[in-house]
């Protein structure tokens, strides 16, 4: 490390010589794992390249239209690189998705039908779903329209329970879902093989289900996506992995070419579905993002390692482990009490390049059952891709740190988050 740095990293950032010490011990630890990344990385960087290039991107298709969006070729052309680089038939990409919420939401609503039963196989799905399935009571849940719910915890050992699968699987079946990323849950991600495994069984049984795939956070941490090993359709929020920092807003959905029709008439109307639909001039930003998002994701894990890192040195339980297998962006970090979980977030805030002078306090927000607490100095409002740490107020008071458009930076959030804590202890 240069000395200038060492310099700055004490008298501006104002860290102490334990944890600067700590931070280059932690390098020393994870130095290893980063050419795995590296190699996944490069893999999906020329996966997209390749992609862009076979469809003939033009900078024509950065222009846009007016008024209902006939015609659009920017939007024509982003949905066909998405399906090409996930493998799948068709896609949706709009501005008008506004998170992966909504994505999954229209997916749910415009493959299901009264009578109709989804069940989710990796146990209770994201706090935001609960209120659009009928999970927790809320106005316009799918159990109003006569949809059910059930689902199949993990084993023990917080594998996908297969067998459990089999004997959840009724006639009134209709959508499996999967979440790929833990969410706010202490578990695992899954892997892609964990997803194909679990897609093989619910086949297995009916051939007819339909398999989605929540994979919000999971997007280029392999080199292949849910769809590449047998999901019907899958969603997730153009303001996380695959919008690469750049993407304003927007969601995605790629799969089957049928499924994507249904939940297309959910995203306009019946009859319309795709044809329309503005993009309000985004088209740039949307493909220069998903160009920019295996390096960007990338980052973000490696900075995920150096928090996992350097909490375990502290004595603190995390999920996953620094040298554990990733299949998301989310390093978990087990802390002991409410005022830990907010001196880390405000630690995380204090390392932002927005609002860095923000103190963020835990508050009732809509969706969540719990007051949750969020960090997120962010040049785009809720980019999880950007560095960000957020949590429940509730025990065992797990904190979820995400993100960083670089590795420096979000091992800044790291260092920072640290010494808020140890201030808040004096």
């Amino acid at each position: 490390m240069l000395n200038e740095t060492k310099e700055l990293l004490k008298e501006y950032y104002n860290l102490d010589d334990e944890t600067f010490n700590l931070s280059e011990e932690v390098i020393e630890d994870i130095s290893d794992k980063f050419e795995e990344i590296k190699q996944i990385r490069e893999y999906n960087q020329y996966k997209v390249l390749k992609a862009m290039q076979e469809v003939r991107l033009s900078d024509n298709h950065f222009n846009w239209t007016t008024g209902y969006g006939y015609n659009d070729l920017g939007r024509e052309k982003i949905e066909e690189i998405y399906s090409k680089v996930f493998g799948s038939e068709d896609a949706l990409v709009r501005p008008i998705i506004v998170n992966g919420t909504h994505a999954l939401t229209l997916c749910v609503q415009g493959l299901v039908r009264p009578g109709d039963e989804i069940l989710s196989v990796t146990g209770r799905p994201y706090d935001t779903l609960e209120g659009v399935i009928g999970i927790r009571e809320q106005k316009g849940s799918l159990k109003e329209f006569g949809v059910t719910y059930d689902e199949v915890d993990f084993l023990e050992d917080g594998n996908v329970d297969l067998e459990g699968i089999k004997k959840k699987i009724n006639e009134r079946t209709k959508l499996v879902m999967i979440q790929r990323s833990k969410g706010y849950s202490w578990r695992k991600s899954l892997t892609i093989e964990d997803i194909k495994e679990a897609i093989e069984t619910v086949k297995s049984v009916n051939k007819d289900i339909i398999v989605m795939v929540d994979n919000c956070y999971g997007e280029f941490l392999d080199t292949k996506e849910p769809t590449d090993v047998g999901a019907d359709v899958m969603a997730g929020s153009l303001i996380k992995n695959p919008g690469g920092g750049l993407a304003l807003t927007g969601g995605y959905i790629a799969g089957r070419r049928d499924l994507i029709e249904l939940i297309s008439y959910r995203l306009t109307s019946p009859g319309i579905g795709k044809e329309c639909g503005l993009t309000f001039g985004t088209s740039r930003t949307v493909l220069q993002g998903f160009f920019m998002a295996p390096y960007v994701v990338s980052q973000a894990v490696m900075g995920a390692i150096f928090c996992a890192r350097a909490f375990e040195k502290l004595g603190y339980e995390v999920l996953p482990k620094y040298d554990d297998v990733r299949s998301d962006i989310i390093q978990v970090v087990r802390l002991n009490n409410a005022d830990e979980v907010i001196n880390f977030c405000q630690g995380v805030q204090a390392a932002a390049p927005v609002d860095s002078y923000v103190k963020p306090e835990p508050w009732a927000m809509p969706g969540y059952e719990s007051e949750v607490i969020m960090a997120a100095g962010a040049f785009i409002q809720g980019s999880s891709i950007e560095l960000s740490a957020d949590a429940p107020i509730r025990p065992p008071y797990n904190v979820y740190f995400q993100g960083g458009l670089t590795f420096d930076h979000s091992k800044m959030g790291t260092l920072k988050a640290i010494e808020h804590m140890k201030k808040g202890k004096k």
